[in-house]
């Protein structure tokens, strides 16, 4: 299995890339860091899980790219709230990573009927 086959790829790598893009010009390098280094960790992890020969790891690092949903709504929540973020696009993106760790979620119970 390829990871560019899986919506959940796709749907993650489109998200890293508008949080990429919506940050291009922040002067704020820590929280720019953090933020673009959250989002590029999803879709990464789920690259590599599902290269990974046995199904155990492959759940490994899809339950490694859900922490990083995790740590990506706090990031984008703190950034509304100090005013790095749009409040209608910050919902925006919480919404779009709700799908993703629902994705996830349908990914590893698949990997785990195969253990």
């Amino acid at each position: 299995m390829r990871a560019e086959k899986l919506d959940v790829w796709k749907y993650s790598c489109d998200l890293a890339i508008e949080i990429f893009r919506y940050f291009a010009t922040i002067k704020d390098y820590g929280f720019k860091d953090q933020i673009t280094r959250c989002s590029l960790s999803i879709p990464s992890n789920i690259a590599e899980g599902v290269e990974k020969d046995s199904f155990k790891e492959k759940i490994r690092y899809i339950e490694i790219s859900r922490g990083s949903t995790a740590e990506l709504i706090t990031h984008i929540y703190i950034g509304i709230k100090i005013d790095y973020i749009q409040q209608e696009i910050g919902e925006k993106w919480i919404g779009e990573i709700d799908k993703i760790q629902r994705m996830l979620t349908n990914l590893k119970k698949s990997f785990k009927e195969k253990i």
